[in-house]
């Protein structure tokens, strides 16, 4: 329990500070392709559902033109999605400007994947736990299918982390996210946690 009340956000706090000085570097490498490659800005903000129903502005790197589009699952051979925007996403890269988020305390490195807000109200009984942990960088559903998981799907996993908590288990889904960055995601899909 102090580990899920105390010491998660102390290591949110500790390790978001200390990523954020080291890559730097990369950050602002990453910001020069893009801003070579396309018009439009560096940054990619979206309102997304936050702690207890709590609505934040989630910061990524802008992996895709800047062309109006639906507000649908883009996938990384996407038309949609710049040259620049195939690699930083295949290497998780367009996700590390979260790194701000969880160091202002809006998310954590693991949890649930914060969502729009409008997918609420579609939530089933499991989906409404989503919302009892901060939403993570990365999360058990990730590791186990992410995008190729249906929504349901996701939020079995979601309510099986929530009611689970521990550092351990957070370790467990850490390692499991540096595997999926140097292997693929496709490895790494297992379809509903049973």
């Amino acid at each position: 329990m102090l580990y899920k009340t105390i010491f998660k956000r102390a290591l949110d706090f500790l390790f978001s500070a200390i990523f954020l000085l080291l890559l730097l570097p990369l950050f602002f490498l990453t910001m020069i392709a893009i801003r070579l490659e396309s018009n439009g800005p560096v940054f990619y903000v979206q309102k997304r559902l936050g702690y207890k129903g709590k609505v934040f502005n989630l910061l990524k790197f802008r992996s895709m033109t800047d062309k109006p589009r639906e507000n649908k699952q883009v996938f990384i051979n996407s038309d949609e999605v710049t040259i620049t925007g195939r690699f930083i996403r295949r290497l998780k890269i367009d996700e590390l400007p979260q790194l701000i988020n969880i160091f202002i305390g809006d998310m954590s490195f693991i949890g649930p994947r914060p969502c729009l807000p409008d997918l609420q109200s579609k939530f089933d009984e499991n989906g409404k736990y989503r919302i009892f942990a901060k939403p993570g960088l990365s999360g058990l559903a990730q590791v186990n299918g992410n995008i190729y998981l249906s929504w349901p799907e996701r939020w079995v996993y979601d309510r099986y982390y929530v009611k689970n908590i521990s550092f351990f288990l957070d370790l467990k889904i850490l390692i499991k996210t540096f595997l999926i960055v140097l292997l693929g995601e496709e490895k790494f899909k297992k379809g509903i946690l049973k």
